[in-house]
């Protein structure tokens, strides 16, 4: 009887760590939707935002506002590292998706350049500036979350799931535009008032995650440490610069191929592959549902072989393959073609995606974990990932556009270099120590 009662509190037990697994996701698909509507829905506000007859130059403005609200990312960091270290993880999910709302809305209803003139790209630009520092507080309290609510056995494919719902976000956002370009409206309508919709769907949507979250359980990782002091303060963090640096190192590569075939791919197709704004959509639409489906495979490979051996694949593949594959979508004329090269890329990308959450929540102990997993990679994404696509349309512009391609490719090799110094985190995990304890 008392086996039988020790497996029903098993099976409790780990139901209730999928919900809320499930919920953390969730919430996080929905705060990333947000983010990246704004990169799937430029090509049809720009104009209304920044006046004249380029679409480069407008394409230019548009990812310069993108780029800036990454920089209010790290502030988002240490905020929410704050609030996540010292209050708890759910504390600062709460508050990271109720501010991704506020960004939402206010862009739905932004008066645009004709209306009120230079108030309307500072509206937008505001409005940003609220969802970066959100969107830094969700990667770090999410990816805490999710590696200390992960069984040991299992926690590169559950945390695995941080990036699912990232991408998924993005997935999102491509079909809401999908629909509206081929169901709802005509180019035209879009580019008038239609692009409004998907924020305001958005804002919609956040306030869902927000009643889902309500009832997230805490971690037992922050139970046990909240005798602690100094949780999530800059002080503590310096304690563990070798652990900080290791974050910015291994970011640096994976931030950029990340940008460039998310972000930065829809514009790349229609700017310089030349296809029409239906086929960049669904080819990138497509690339990132392999892309997803990617994740949880690698992140269940991850818990056998290790996290660095999969880093290192990316280092190697990346730096070898990156300019060869930029340069063969460029020169693409066919659309299943260029699909085709960007799911290869994906193979090699998802190396690091899959796993670059646990591997970064593995680093640092209970007290410190939100901040340090938040703050370093947020200074960094800030940095390389925000401007990616701003670099690669500034090379462009320039009439050097594959300069972009090395640049990623010399980016990646930086971080292949930490990669091959670093330790397991799988190996050396300090949330396995801690549950041991």
């Amino acid at each position: 009887m008392k086996e039988d009662a020790a497996a029903i509190d098993t099976i409790k037990t780990e139901a209730a760590r999928l919900r809320a697994i499930l919920i953390g996701s969730v919430g996080n698909l929905v705060e990333w939707y947000d983010f990246y509507v704004y990169s799937a829905f430029s090509l049809y506000f720009a104009d209304s935002f920044f006046p004249g007859e380029d679409p480069l130059a407008q394409m230019m403005s548009a990812s310069g506002v993108f780029a800036l609200g990454f920089l209010m990312r790290p502030i988002g960091a240490y905020v929410f590292g704050r609030i996540g270290d010292g209050r708890g993880r759910r504390a600062a999910l709460m508050l990271s998706v109720l501010l991704m709302c506020l960004g939402s809305l206010l862009i739905a209803l932004a008066p645009t350049y004709a209306t009120i003139g230079v108030g309307a790209p500072a509206t937008l630009l505001l409005a940003r500036l609220v969802q970066g520092v959100s969107l830094g507080g969700e990667y770090g309290s999410s990816a805490t979350y999710l590696a200390e609510m992960a069984h040991p056995e299992r926690r590169g494919f559950y945390s695995s799931f941080q990036y699912v719902t990232m991408i998924a976000g993005q997935l999102l956002a491509l079909c809401v535009l999908l629909i509206l370009q081929n169901v709802v409206l005509d180019a035209q309508a879009l580019r008038d008032w239609g692009w409004r919709i998907p924020f305001a769907f958005g804002a919609l949507l956040a306030i869902v995650a927000l009643y889902m979250r309500r009832d997230l359980v805490e971690t037992p990782a922050f139970k046990a440490s909240r005798a602690e002091r100094r949780r999530g303060s800059l002080s503590a963090l310096l304690a563990h610069k070798r652990e900080t640096a290791t974050v910015v190192g291994l970011t640096l590569g994976g931030t950029i191929a990340f940008y460039v075939y998310t972000t930065y791919m829809q514009k790349f197709l229609k700017l310089s592959v030349g296809l029409s704004d239906a086929e960049t959509t669904w080819i990138a639409a497509g690339s990132l549902l392999f892309a997803l489906c990617l994740q949880p495979i690698y992140g269940a490979v991850s818990d056998r072989v290790g996290r660095r051996p999969m880093l290192i694949a990316f280092g190697v593949l990346g730096t070898i393959f990156t300019a060869p594959l930029l340069t063969a979508i460029q020169t693409a004329r066919d659309a299943w073609i260029a699909f085709a090269l960007i799911c290869c890329a994906w193979l090699i990308v998802a190396l690091y995606t899959s796993i670059n959450a646990v591997v970064k929540a593995e680093l640092f102990p209970a007290a410190i974990r939100v901040t340090g997993v938040a703050l370093p990679y947020a200074a960094t994404v800030s940095v390389f990932g925000g401007s990616a696509e701003y670099v690669a349309l500034w090379f462009k512009a320039q009439g050097h556009e594959s300069w972009f391609f090395y640049y990623a490719s010399a980016a990646i090799f930086i971080s292949l270099i930490v990669y091959a110094t670093m330790p397991d985190t799988k190996k050396n995990s300090r949330i396995e120590r801690e549950e041991e304890i």
